[in-house]
């Protein structure tokens, strides 16, 4: 009996789903896709768009044409809540969106609780269209005058978005710009010492200022503020202050587990609703948590693909095994990386080489399917 699979987002986990959607539909069902856009960017290339390495059209995906491509129904709209018991999602416009089984893939979002006032020239690291937006504001800018680039944050993205700024200002031949990173602690203080030097080392080599120790409280337009009262004036603010899952699934009474995402068991199953699924930053994985890496994510294609089929017919489920150690590749953005994977670490042209490579083999997969 043909039933109606809803798929909530159109990010790294449901890849695999959105490349086999013609299966379901060949088995009688009805699938809905529901996205904010007509398109889906790759996180991992994100900075490197920001410096102007990749063409915006490099690092996305044609998510809409993709599903309607297969004979699916896709809607440009925002899930603002999920009724378990109704079995239906609702969304941003009004309406409301029946299904048999849902998946979820929503993602996750930088907190806004030290932002005052509106989003003027502060860009958040995610959504990545941001970065499209935050890179033709400094380009404006740049143009003008020497600008002050401020990036709140100490982890990763906090350097490569850092990095890529440095590479966009030199490649566009924009005035001088000062840009520092602020940071709470030190620079990556989840990694490594090699690791965390590579990287001190390639900024400040190229005159990016890193103060740590900064306890941020508030930021506003053109200022950073600290605990302490100490001021920072700038032209431009990257928040990069972590993330946290979609808060849709906590605001819906669905049972979330300590970091807000969906609690999900080994079948990546909602442990409320055993008709709900979901991969990627917006679940909390019950048997061990999980890096909020697009390597997970990645790894619950299948498994994610053969379980929704599955729900849906009454056939058996497959248990999501995260793996081992993943590679780790970093975009320094001056043409340079650092790779880690056990304990091998590999920086310079060599890493960059490989996260290009790696990265572009991934985009190549599934942009053939549009």
């Amino acid at each position: 009996m043909a039933k109606k699979l809803v798929i909530a987002g159109g990010g790294h986990a449901h890849m695999t789903t959105l490349e086999n959607l013609h299966r379901f539909v060949e088995r009688g069902h009805q699938v809905t896709v529901i996205g904010p856009s007509d398109h889906h960017y790759y996180s991992g290339m994100g900075p490197g768009m920001l410096g102007n390495t990749y063409a915006p059209e490099e690092v996305r995906f044609a998510t809409r044409q993709v599903v309607e491509k297969q004979g699916c129904i896709f809607i440009r709209d925002k899930i603002t809540g999920i009724d378990g018991e109704g079995q239906n999602v609702r969304l941003e416009s009004g309406d409301t969106i029946p299904y048999d089984v849902l998946s979820c893939n929503l993602g996750s979002q930088v907190p806004r609780r030290i932002i005052a006032g509106e989003l003027e020239d502060i860009y958040l690291v995610k959504p990545i269209e941001r970065l499209l937006a935050a890179q033709r504001r400094i380009v404006e800018l740049g143009r003008q005058k020497s600008i002050r680039v401020g990036i709140v944050g100490g982890g990763p993205s906090a350097v490569e978005i850092a990095g890529n700024v440095w590479r966009l200002i030199q490649d566009s031949k924009l005035r001088p710009a000062q840009i520092k990173i602020l940071t709470k602690s030190t620079i990556m203080p989840n990694h490594r010492e090699g690791i965390r030097k590579r990287a001190v080392d390639s900024l400040k080599k190229r005159g990016i200022v890193i103060h740590e120790n900064c306890e941020t409280d508030r930021i506003s337009t053109g200022k950073i503020s600290e605990s302490n009262g100490k001021t920072h004036d700038l032209d431009i603010i990257f928040v990069a202050i972590g993330i946290t899952p979609n808060p849709v699934f906590a605001d819906s009474g669905l049972q979330v587990g300590m970091d807000g995402g969906m609690l999900v068991n080994r079948y990546l199953q909602s442990t409320a609703h055993d008709n709900i699924f979901g991969g990627g930053d917006c679940i909390c994985f019950q048997d061990k948590p999980l890096d909020k890496v697009g390597v997970y994510a990645v790894r619950q294609n299948p498994i994610l693909l053969h379980n929704l089929l599955a729900r849906l017919e009454g056939k058996e489920l497959q248990p999501f095994e995260p793996g081992g150690r993943y590679l780790l590749i970093f975009n320094l953005g001056d043409g340079t990386g650092i790779l880690n994977k056990w304990s091998i670490q590999i920086g310079g042209r060599l890493a960059f080489m490989a996260k290009d490579y790696i990265d572009r083999r991934f985009m190549k997969r599934f942009q053939r399917i549009e």
